[in-house]
């Protein structure tokens, strides 16, 4: 017990990501294949490029040739509008889902759906606890956080920054207290 309330051993909080990194070239696919996914779920922006870019980040280009060289399907799904995803999509070779709802996890179903798989066979990819996390928890994918790209700024991005970052510290405390073990992880791969 911990502040007067239970908390399960072995399992995350629904905001709490799998797995934290500061960039996506930072994963490595073969790891996830290992892990049981199959295929990755991307959010595009703040993960593979700036907010409203064109064009992707450092390295990206790279690490999805990586996945798809380990086996790996990948599939964008954003909550962003299909003028904004499709010619990003195209350019990366990639199917995509816009207006994909997040954090509902009906968009992340679909998306694994569109790639021959169910979500538990899936990690989804992003920079957002509130979007990206929070949907791939609630779809039974592996979530995986990256830290975003460059900082947002609008007032709606800067607030759920704010909100993002008690989150973020106590999941790295938690961290700490388990000497850097995630406490999700099993030895099949990541529950």
């Amino acid at each position: 017990m911990r502040d007067g309330k239970k908390e399960k051993r072995g399992r995350l909080p629904l905001f709490y990501p799998h797995q934290l990194l500061k960039r996506i070239t930072d994963l490595d696919p073969q790891a996830l294949w290992f892990m049981g996914v199959r295929g990755i779920i991307l959010d595009v922006d703040n993960t593979l490029t700036t907010h409203n870019s064109p064009v992707p980040g450092e390295g990206v280009m790279d690490w999805l040739q990586r996945a798809e060289a380990c086996g790996l399907k990948r599939i964008i799904l954003s909550n962003n509008t299909p003028d904004r995803v499709r010619p990003f999509a195209e350019m990366l070779g990639l199917g995509f889902t816009a207006n994909g709802k997040k954090p509902l996890p009906s968009g992340v179903r679909r998306a694994a759906r569109e790639m021959g798989l169910s979500a538990s066979e899936t990690a989804l990819i992003g920079d957002q606890i509130f979007t990206d996390v929070l949907a791939g928890r609630l779809a039974g994918a592996v979530s995986i956080l990256v830290e975003p790209i460059e900082p947002e700024t609008a007032a709606f991005f800067r607030l759920k920054r704010r909100l993002e970052a008690p989150i973020l510290k106590r999941y790295q405390r938690r961290l700490t207290a388990l000497g850097g073990r995630r406490p999700d992880k099993t030895e099949g791969g990541i529950k």
